[in-house]
Protein backbone atom coordinates (compact mmCIF):
# COMPACT_ATOMS: atom_id res chain seq x y z
CA UNK A 1 0.00 0.00 0.00
CA UNK A 2 1.30 3.49 -1.16
CA UNK A 3 2.43 5.83 1.85
CA UNK A 4 0.54 8.77 0.17
CA UNK A 5 -2.24 6.52 0.60
CA UNK A 6 -4.76 8.84 2.58
CA UNK A 7 -6.80 8.43 5.88
CA UNK A 8 -9.77 8.45 3.57
CA UNK A 9 -8.73 6.15 0.98
CA UNK A 10 -7.51 3.40 4.48
CA UNK A 11 -10.55 0.34 4.15
CA UNK A 12 -12.89 0.84 6.98
CA UNK A 13 -12.16 -2.31 8.84
CA UNK A 14 -15.89 -1.67 10.78
CA UNK A 15 -16.73 -1.86 6.70
CA UNK A 16 -14.76 -4.75 6.13
CA UNK A 17 -15.97 -7.15 9.37
CA UNK A 18 -20.12 -6.30 8.26
CA UNK A 19 -19.02 -7.48 4.91
CA UNK A 20 -17.40 -10.69 6.23
CA UNK A 21 -19.75 -11.14 8.40
CA UNK A 22 -22.55 -10.74 5.19
CA UNK A 23 -20.92 -12.58 2.73
CA UNK A 24 -20.30 -15.62 4.99
CA UNK A 25 -24.05 -15.69 6.04
CA UNK A 26 -25.11 -15.92 2.05
CA UNK A 27 -22.84 -18.46 1.67
CA UNK A 28 -24.56 -20.30 4.39
CA UNK A 29 -27.94 -19.76 3.31
CA UNK A 30 -26.51 -21.42 -0.26
CA UNK A 31 -25.54 -24.18 1.45
CA UNK A 32 -28.57 -24.71 3.54
CA UNK A 33 -31.23 -24.79 0.33
CA UNK A 34 -28.63 -27.49 -0.99
CA UNK A 35 -28.67 -29.86 1.27
CA UNK A 36 -31.54 -32.98 0.76
CA UNK A 37 -31.62 -36.03 1.25
CA UNK A 38 -27.57 -37.54 1.61
CA UNK A 39 -27.69 -34.99 4.69
CA UNK A 40 -30.41 -37.60 6.22
CA UNK A 41 -28.35 -40.61 5.16
CA UNK A 42 -25.32 -39.28 6.57
CA UNK A 43 -26.43 -38.25 9.47
CA UNK A 44 -28.36 -42.25 10.03
CA UNK A 45 -24.83 -43.47 9.12
CA UNK A 46 -23.48 -41.64 11.60
CA UNK A 47 -26.10 -42.65 14.57
CA UNK A 48 -25.89 -46.00 13.00
CA UNK A 49 -22.12 -46.42 13.56
CA UNK A 50 -22.50 -44.61 17.62
CA UNK A 51 -25.03 -47.39 18.57
CA UNK A 52 -23.26 -50.25 17.31
CA UNK A 53 -20.36 -48.70 19.63
CA UNK A 54 -18.09 -47.86 16.59
CA UNK A 55 -16.85 -44.21 15.96
CA UNK A 56 -16.61 -41.32 13.93
CA UNK A 57 -13.07 -41.31 12.58
CA UNK A 58 -12.21 -37.17 11.10
CA UNK A 59 -9.70 -36.89 8.29
CA UNK A 60 -8.73 -33.35 6.94
CA UNK A 61 -5.49 -31.56 5.99
CA UNK A 62 -4.39 -27.75 6.63
CA UNK A 63 -7.92 -25.55 7.13
CA UNK A 64 -10.25 -28.43 6.75
CA UNK A 65 -8.03 -30.52 9.24
CA UNK A 66 -8.32 -27.53 11.78
CA UNK A 67 -12.34 -27.54 10.97
CA UNK A 68 -12.09 -31.46 11.39
CA UNK A 69 -10.67 -31.26 15.30
CA UNK A 70 -13.75 -28.99 16.29
CA UNK A 71 -16.03 -30.88 14.16
CA UNK A 72 -15.19 -34.22 16.31
CA UNK A 73 -14.88 -32.48 19.50
CA UNK A 74 -18.42 -31.58 19.06
CA UNK A 75 -19.21 -35.23 17.84
CA UNK A 76 -17.77 -36.59 20.98
CA UNK A 77 -18.86 -33.87 23.57
CA UNK A 78 -22.26 -34.92 22.26
CA UNK A 79 -22.47 -38.69 22.50
CA UNK A 80 -20.66 -39.47 19.11
CA UNK A 81 -17.19 -41.12 19.63
CA UNK A 82 -15.10 -39.31 17.14
CA UNK A 83 -11.37 -39.19 16.68
CA UNK A 84 -9.34 -36.94 14.15
CA UNK A 85 -7.01 -39.13 11.92
CA UNK A 86 -3.61 -37.25 10.86
CA UNK A 87 -3.32 -37.87 7.08
CA UNK A 88 0.51 -37.21 7.55
CA UNK A 89 0.96 -40.41 9.93
CA UNK A 90 -1.99 -42.25 9.24
CA UNK A 91 0.47 -44.78 6.49
CA UNK A 92 2.93 -44.60 9.45
CA UNK A 93 0.87 -46.65 11.98
CA UNK A 94 -1.71 -44.16 12.86
CA UNK A 95 -4.09 -46.52 10.85
CA UNK A 96 -4.33 -48.20 13.89
CA UNK A 97 -7.14 -46.08 15.13
CA UNK A 98 -9.46 -47.26 12.44
CA UNK A 99 -11.75 -50.46 13.29
CA UNK A 100 -14.16 -52.34 10.90
CA UNK A 101 -17.68 -50.41 11.42
CA UNK A 102 -16.58 -47.06 11.62
CA UNK A 103 -17.52 -43.99 10.04
CA UNK A 104 -14.78 -41.75 8.48
CA UNK A 105 -15.88 -38.07 8.14
CA UNK A 106 -13.40 -36.67 5.34
CA UNK A 107 -13.19 -33.17 4.97
CA UNK A 108 -11.24 -30.91 1.59
CA UNK A 109 -12.65 -28.76 -0.06
CA UNK A 110 -11.46 -29.06 -3.43
CA UNK A 111 -11.35 -32.71 -2.90
CA UNK A 112 -8.08 -33.72 -4.55
CA UNK A 113 -5.98 -32.85 -1.31
CA UNK A 114 -3.05 -35.31 -2.21
CA UNK A 115 -2.26 -36.45 1.34
CA UNK A 116 -5.66 -37.18 2.37
CA UNK A 117 -6.36 -38.98 -1.19
CA UNK A 118 -3.46 -40.90 -0.09
CA UNK A 119 -4.73 -42.42 2.71
CA UNK A 120 -8.22 -43.55 0.95
CA UNK A 121 -6.84 -46.99 -0.55
CA UNK A 122 -5.46 -48.05 2.61
CA UNK A 123 -9.17 -47.24 4.12
CA UNK A 124 -10.29 -49.28 1.54
CA UNK A 125 -9.02 -52.34 3.47
CA UNK A 126 -11.47 -51.93 6.00
CA UNK A 127 -15.31 -51.76 5.80
CA UNK A 128 -16.07 -48.24 7.18
CA UNK A 129 -18.02 -45.66 5.53
CA UNK A 130 -17.35 -42.31 4.23
CA UNK A 131 -18.93 -39.18 3.82
CA UNK A 132 -16.95 -36.12 2.11
CA UNK A 133 -17.36 -32.68 3.04
CA UNK A 134 -16.47 -31.07 -0.30
CA UNK A 135 -17.26 -28.15 -2.42
CA UNK A 136 -16.25 -30.26 -5.58
CA UNK A 137 -19.29 -33.54 -5.63
CA UNK A 138 -16.76 -34.68 -8.64
CA UNK A 139 -13.54 -35.00 -7.14
CA UNK A 140 -12.00 -38.15 -6.57
CA UNK A 141 -12.66 -37.60 -2.62
CA UNK A 142 -16.49 -37.32 -3.59
CA UNK A 143 -16.58 -40.51 -6.14
CA UNK A 144 -14.67 -42.48 -3.30
CA UNK A 145 -17.43 -41.46 -0.78
CA UNK A 146 -20.76 -43.48 0.55
CA UNK A 147 -22.15 -40.41 0.97
CA UNK A 148 -21.29 -36.39 -0.39
CA UNK A 149 -22.35 -33.23 1.60
CA UNK A 150 -21.68 -30.56 -1.00
CA UNK A 151 -19.81 -27.21 1.02
CA UNK A 152 -19.58 -25.23 -2.13
CA UNK A 153 -19.72 -21.37 -2.22
CA UNK A 154 -19.56 -18.98 -4.73
CA UNK A 155 -16.90 -16.67 -3.03
CA UNK A 156 -14.72 -16.72 -0.03
CA UNK A 157 -15.06 -13.85 2.38
CA UNK A 158 -11.37 -12.56 1.87
CA UNK A 159 -11.46 -9.50 -0.31
CA UNK A 160 -8.51 -10.98 -2.74
CA UNK A 161 -10.76 -14.31 -3.09
CA UNK A 162 -8.45 -16.66 -1.62
CA UNK A 163 -8.20 -17.22 2.24
CA UNK A 164 -10.22 -19.88 3.28
CA UNK A 165 -13.37 -18.36 4.90
CA UNK A 166 -16.79 -18.93 3.28
CA UNK A 167 -15.90 -22.45 2.59
CA UNK A 168 -14.39 -23.29 5.99
CA UNK A 169 -17.25 -21.72 7.73
CA UNK A 170 -19.27 -23.64 5.79
CA UNK A 171 -17.58 -27.00 6.50
CA UNK A 172 -18.08 -25.93 10.17
CA UNK A 173 -21.45 -25.40 10.43
CA UNK A 174 -22.68 -28.24 8.43
CA UNK A 175 -20.62 -30.54 10.68
CA UNK A 176 -22.64 -28.84 13.44
CA UNK A 177 -25.59 -29.43 12.12
CA UNK A 178 -24.34 -33.68 11.57
CA UNK A 179 -23.87 -33.23 15.19
CA UNK A 180 -26.94 -32.26 16.08
CA UNK A 181 -29.20 -34.31 14.05
CA UNK A 182 -27.32 -36.81 15.15
CA UNK A 183 -27.89 -35.89 18.99
CA UNK A 184 -31.48 -35.46 18.69
CA UNK A 185 -31.90 -38.97 16.87
CA UNK A 186 -30.34 -40.59 19.52
CA UNK A 187 -32.32 -38.79 22.42
CA UNK A 188 -29.16 -37.58 24.09
CA UNK A 189 -30.10 -35.27 26.80
CA UNK A 190 -28.90 -32.92 29.47
CA UNK A 191 -28.14 -35.33 31.82
CA UNK A 192 -26.24 -37.36 29.17
CA UNK A 193 -24.50 -33.90 28.49
CA UNK A 194 -23.46 -32.63 32.03
CA UNK A 195 -21.67 -36.72 32.14
CA UNK A 196 -19.14 -35.79 29.30
CA UNK A 197 -19.13 -32.02 30.64
CA UNK A 198 -18.87 -32.28 34.86
CA UNK A 199 -16.18 -29.63 35.57
CA UNK A 200 -16.57 -26.03 35.55
CA UNK A 201 -19.60 -23.78 35.49
CA UNK A 202 -21.35 -26.04 32.62
CA UNK A 203 -20.92 -29.23 34.68
CA UNK A 204 -21.93 -27.33 37.84
CA UNK A 205 -25.31 -26.10 36.10
CA UNK A 206 -26.18 -29.18 34.27
CA UNK A 207 -25.37 -31.51 37.57
CA UNK A 208 -26.15 -29.91 40.23
CA UNK A 209 -29.66 -29.89 41.70
CA UNK A 210 -31.19 -27.68 44.51
CA UNK A 211 -30.99 -30.49 47.11
CA UNK A 212 -27.32 -30.43 46.92
CA UNK A 213 -27.15 -26.65 48.00
CA UNK A 214 -30.07 -26.01 50.37
CA UNK A 215 -29.60 -25.93 54.28
CA UNK A 216 -31.60 -29.11 54.59
CA UNK A 217 -34.21 -29.05 57.21
CA UNK A 218 -32.50 -30.41 60.06
CA UNK A 219 -30.43 -26.71 59.66
CA UNK A 220 -32.81 -24.69 59.67
CA UNK A 221 -35.67 -23.43 62.17
CA UNK A 222 -38.85 -24.61 61.46
CA UNK A 223 -41.73 -23.85 63.70
CA UNK A 224 -45.43 -24.21 64.22
CA UNK A 225 -47.32 -21.33 62.98
CA UNK A 226 -48.87 -21.25 66.63
CA UNK A 227 -45.41 -20.03 67.89
CA UNK A 228 -44.85 -16.56 69.25
CA UNK A 229 -42.37 -14.28 67.00
CA UNK A 230 -39.92 -14.48 70.01
CA UNK A 231 -39.67 -18.50 70.13
CA UNK A 232 -39.04 -17.49 66.36
CA UNK A 233 -36.53 -15.00 66.62
CA UNK A 234 -34.30 -17.32 69.28
CA UNK A 235 -34.50 -20.35 66.59
CA UNK A 236 -33.68 -18.06 63.70
CA UNK A 237 -30.41 -17.10 66.13
CA UNK A 238 -29.75 -20.51 66.84
CA UNK A 239 -29.82 -21.68 63.14
CA UNK A 240 -27.83 -18.46 62.10
CA UNK A 241 -30.38 -18.31 59.47
CA UNK A 242 -32.34 -15.16 58.10
CA UNK A 243 -35.51 -16.98 57.91
CA UNK A 244 -37.67 -19.46 60.00
CA UNK A 245 -40.08 -21.64 58.00
CA UNK A 246 -43.32 -22.34 59.91
CA UNK A 247 -45.64 -25.19 59.15
CA UNK A 248 -49.51 -25.98 59.78
CA UNK A 249 -50.74 -29.21 62.27
CA UNK A 250 -50.32 -31.50 58.47
CA UNK A 251 -46.55 -30.42 58.04
CA UNK A 252 -47.11 -28.15 55.09
CA UNK A 253 -45.50 -25.08 54.77
CA UNK A 254 -47.76 -21.86 55.46
CA UNK A 255 -45.34 -18.87 55.27
CA UNK A 256 -42.18 -17.73 56.43
CA UNK A 257 -40.75 -15.08 58.56
CA UNK A 258 -37.72 -13.48 57.90
CA UNK A 259 -34.90 -11.34 60.20
CA UNK A 260 -36.08 -8.82 58.05
CA UNK A 261 -39.45 -9.20 58.80
CA UNK A 262 -39.00 -8.51 62.62
CA UNK A 263 -36.75 -5.57 61.85
CA UNK A 264 -40.03 -3.81 59.26
CA UNK A 265 -42.69 -4.50 62.10
CA UNK A 266 -40.92 -3.96 65.19
CA UNK A 267 -41.27 0.07 65.38
CA UNK A 268 -45.10 -0.34 64.85
CA UNK A 269 -45.37 -3.27 66.88
CA UNK A 270 -43.29 -2.42 70.87
CA UNK A 271 -44.95 -6.05 71.98
CA UNK A 272 -44.19 -7.69 68.86
CA UNK A 273 -41.73 -10.21 70.32
CA UNK A 274 -45.09 -11.77 72.30
CA UNK A 275 -47.15 -11.91 69.35
CA UNK A 276 -48.19 -15.26 67.44
CA UNK A 277 -46.14 -15.07 64.35
CA UNK A 278 -49.25 -16.28 61.97
CA UNK A 279 -50.39 -12.32 62.43
CA UNK A 280 -47.33 -11.57 60.70
CA UNK A 281 -45.50 -13.63 58.47
CA UNK A 282 -45.85 -14.03 54.74
CA UNK A 283 -48.29 -16.33 53.68
CA UNK A 284 -47.78 -18.64 50.12
CA UNK A 285 -43.66 -17.02 50.06
CA UNK A 286 -41.71 -17.97 47.08
CA UNK A 287 -40.81 -21.76 46.68
CA UNK A 288 -39.04 -23.82 44.55
CA UNK A 289 -38.93 -28.22 44.44
CA UNK A 290 -35.51 -29.62 45.52
CA UNK A 291 -35.53 -31.05 42.17
CA UNK A 292 -34.98 -28.93 40.37
CA UNK A 293 -31.43 -28.01 38.90
CA UNK A 294 -29.36 -25.09 41.01
CA UNK A 295 -28.96 -22.63 38.07
CA UNK A 296 -32.94 -22.05 38.87
CA UNK A 297 -32.51 -20.81 41.99
CA UNK A 298 -30.58 -17.97 40.98
CA UNK A 299 -32.90 -16.45 38.30
CA UNK A 300 -35.81 -17.31 41.27
CA UNK A 301 -34.17 -14.82 43.71
CA UNK A 302 -33.60 -12.39 41.43
CA UNK A 303 -37.15 -11.76 39.59
CA UNK A 304 -38.92 -11.98 43.10
CA UNK A 305 -35.91 -10.19 45.05
CA UNK A 306 -35.88 -12.05 47.87
CA UNK A 307 -32.99 -13.59 49.99
CA UNK A 308 -34.22 -16.71 51.27
CA UNK A 309 -35.93 -19.73 48.96
CA UNK A 310 -38.24 -22.76 50.63
CA UNK A 311 -37.00 -25.65 48.96
CA UNK A 312 -40.05 -27.76 49.30
CA UNK A 313 -40.81 -31.75 48.14
CA UNK A 314 -43.07 -33.47 45.95
CA UNK A 315 -45.76 -33.00 48.75
CA UNK A 316 -45.36 -29.71 49.28
CA UNK A 317 -43.51 -30.12 52.64
CA UNK A 318 -40.47 -27.81 53.27
CA UNK A 319 -37.00 -29.55 53.23
CA UNK A 320 -34.79 -26.74 53.16
CA UNK A 321 -33.86 -23.46 52.69
CA UNK A 322 -31.20 -21.53 50.25
CA UNK A 323 -29.91 -18.57 51.41
CA UNK A 324 -28.74 -16.14 48.77
CA UNK A 325 -25.39 -15.71 51.14
CA UNK A 326 -24.51 -19.50 50.26
CA UNK A 327 -24.74 -19.44 46.37
CA UNK A 328 -21.19 -17.33 45.98
CA UNK A 329 -19.62 -20.24 48.61
CA UNK A 330 -20.95 -22.54 46.75
CA UNK A 331 -20.16 -21.09 42.83
CA UNK A 332 -23.59 -20.53 41.64
CA UNK A 333 -23.47 -16.82 41.25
Amino acid sequence: MSKEMSREETPDPLLRARSVFQTEIEELQKVSVRLDHRFSEAAEMVREAVESRYKIVVLGVGKSGHIGEKIAATLTSTGSPAVVLNSLNALHGDLGVVSDGDVILALSYGGETEELLNVLPALARFEVKIIALTGNPRSTLARSASVVLDVAVDREACPLGLAPTSSTTAMLVLGDALAMAVLEARGFNKDDFARFHPGGTLGRNLLTKVSDIMRPSSDIPILSEGAKIMEVVKATTQYRAGAAILVDESGKMSGIFTQGDFARYFPEHPDLAHLPVAEFMTRAPVTIREDRLAAEVLHVLRSHRVDDLVVIDAAGHPSGLVDSQDLSRLKIL
